[in-house]
């Protein structure tokens, strides 16, 4: 059993920078893949990145990819999404999700966090 809590989320200016953090309980963090998703109202969850029990597999919606940056401390048992020039359209709630094997790009993950709340002001 794995039990996430996201924090970091808040209200930001269009270009502006937040950093999220997921802790995670449990002594097996480093065997999980851990990924983000985000759910803008009236849509869909939908992916935004994931990352290997190493730190080492990486990967990223094309909406983000190359604007935010997922990483993860095993020592710390934490993942962080490192989001950068920031858009109104990336205003969602952002969700962190552990499974475990490989990352997957789609939300079929074992645990999932609480959800922090990221909004984006033109």
């Amino acid at each position: 059993q794995v039990q996430l809590v996201e924090s970091g989320g808040g209200l930001v200016q269009a270009g502006g920078s937040l950093r999220l953090s997921c802790a995670a309980s449990g002594r097996t963090f480093s065997s999980y893949a851990m990924g983000w998703f985000r759910q803008a109202p009236g849509k869909e969850r939908e992916f935004v990145a994931a990352i290997n029990w190493s730190g080492a597999g990486t990967y990223y919606s094309d909406s983000v990819k190359g604007r935010f940056t997922i990483s993860r401390d095993n020592a710390k048992n934490t993942v962080y999404l490192q989001m950068n020039s920031l858009k109104p359209e990336d205003t969602a709630v952002y969700y962190c999700a552990a499974r475990v094997g490989v990352p997957k790009l789609s939300d079929l993950y074992h645990y999932w966090g609480q959800g922090t709340q990221v909004t984006v002001s033109s």
